[in-house]
């Protein structure tokens, strides 16, 4: 905005402004000896604003001068009123979030939808009383496996397109998101911060709102199933066992193997996770704490956070690795500690769903040994693009996950025998801790031994 005081002070002339100037007499019209504005004369009525001295005169160029600085005044005074209206109206703006979830659903379902091998809602529905036979034989053998009863299993399955994937998760990602935002949004736009500050959230809400909707499409092209349970909610609700059947035909076709077979085979795997954790009432609220704890942590120290990231990303892609997850490096010692806790029990989680798929399967699921051999194949199979993706989403986490939880249940019960596995889930001191997943043997002495645990 123009400076006021310049404005104001500048041009002594133009304040004062002479009886001719005042009252545009002929001479003033005509550019005339008697319009002499700015200097001390026309200032104080002397002699020549009577018309008295035959000087040569600047009078025209002076009253044009005179015109620019009162324009200058008003547009500058009408861009700070703009400028305020602007950033008031952009402050607001920038306060409904930090994402734009329509956005994200919209450009996540657009790229799932783009994909050629798309169903019919007739062609889901006749899936659907595929997947109701095959969780009819699945429930029962997986709750003679583990001792423990499954309620309504078989109703609670849903056989979903890509795009219902996609919608059913952007509801997950915006509650856990909500934990976290308000806070978040505190932080970067401060009331009467102005235009600049939320013009920086918003264009920030643009490109997180697009990398979120790549992240859900990408996701939601390749995800087969999913046990859908939400963590963070006051009700503890029973989850919902969604079958992505695009996918799941997809990559029966892929790997050659037969549909049905496929189907109850990952039907498996998702009905264990329902297992694990309605059959141990603890575990969901052993999770929620921990996914509360690392939101809380997060929200409070992001203030070098964007700078961090870029760099970890910059080294990430250029191949550069100390042994930690690029994620781990941007993250507090607490942060890191609960954010190890919680993948220790992931990988348990994932590992005893891929046992479990496999050791009952052999009873239940036809040529289980080349689909379990094609499936795990795929699994390494990756492209350097699909490879890039997966770490700087954090999706290679997942894959690590399935790796190194199956060798560690897989170690316990052939070293102790099946009813070891039992012993994981009796509370949450005897879940495995992060040095002992790579190590079962670790966790035999503490657990199975009594050996007390001694930190490294």
């Amino acid at each position: 905005m123009s400076r006021p005081d310049a404005v104001v002070s500048g041009h002594p002339g133009a304040m004062a402004g002479g009886p001719a100037a005042a009252r545009g007499n002929r001479g003033a019209a005509s550019g005339g000896p008697a319009a002499a504005g700015g200097g001390r004369a026309a200032a104080g009525g002397g002699p020549a604003a009577a018309g008295g001295n035959t000087a040569p005169s600047t009078t025209g160029r002076d009253w044009t001068t005179d015109r620019r600085w009162q324009a200058g005044f008003l547009v500058g005074s009408a861009l700070g009123v703009a400028a305020t209206i602007l950033g008031r109206r952009a402050e607001r703006s920038a306060r409904r979030g930090l994402v734009d979830w329509a956005d994200v659903e919209r450009l996540a379902v657009e790229r799932v939808q783009g994909i050629p091998d798309s169903l019919t809602p007739v062609e889901l529905r006749a899936a659907d009383v595929a997947y109701r036979d095959a969780m009819s034989v699945v429930v029962p053998r997986v709750a003679e496996a583990l001792g423990t009863p499954l309620r309504g299993g078989v109703e609670r399955a849903r056989v979903v397109n890509r795009a219902d994937w996609v919608r059913a998760n952007v509801t997950t990602f915006r509650a856990l998101m909500s934990r976290i935002e308000g806070p978040l949004l505190r932080q970067v736009v401060r009331p009467g911060g102005g235009l600049t500050a939320s013009a920086v959230v918003i264009a920030n809400r643009w490109v997180t709102s697009r990398q979120l909707g790549f992240l859900l499409g990408f996701m939601g092209s390749r995800v087969l199933g999913q046990y859908d349970i939400a963590l963070l909610s006051a009700e503890a609700e029973d989850g919902r066992l969604l079958f992505v059947e695009e996918n799941i035909r997809a990559t029966a076709r892929n790997l050659d193997v037969p549909i049905g077979p496929f189907r109850t085979w990952i039907a498996l795997h998702e009905t264990t996770h329902a297992f694990e954790f309605e059959g141990h009432p603890w575990l969901r609220p052993y999770l929620a704490e921990r996914l509360e704890r690392q939101l809380t942590l997060f929200s409070g120290s992001t203030s070098s956070l964007g700078r961090g990231a870029l760099k970890e990303l910059a080294s990430t892609l250029r191949g550069a690795s100390n042994g930690d997850h690029w994620m781990e490096r941007l993250m507090t010692d607490e942060q890191r500690t609960l954010f190890r806790e919680t993948q220790a029990v992931m990988s348990l989680l994932e590992g005893f769903s891929d046992y479990v798929m496999d050791e009952v399967g052999r009873g239940v699921v036809p040529g289980l040994e080349q689909i379990s051999t094609r499936f795990h194949e795929r699994r390494t199979q990756r492209t350097g693009f699909e490879r890039a993706i997966l770490r700087l989403t954090g999706m290679d986490l997942k894959m690590e996950q399935y790796r190194r939880g199956e060798a560690f249940v897989r170690s316990i019960a052939e070293a102790r025998g099946r009813v070891a596995l039992d012993r994981i889930w009796t509370s949450r001191a005897t879940l495995p801790m992060p040095e002992e997943i790579g190590s079962p043997n670790l966790w035999i002495a503490r657990v199975l031994d009594g050996a007390p645990m001694v930190n490294a």
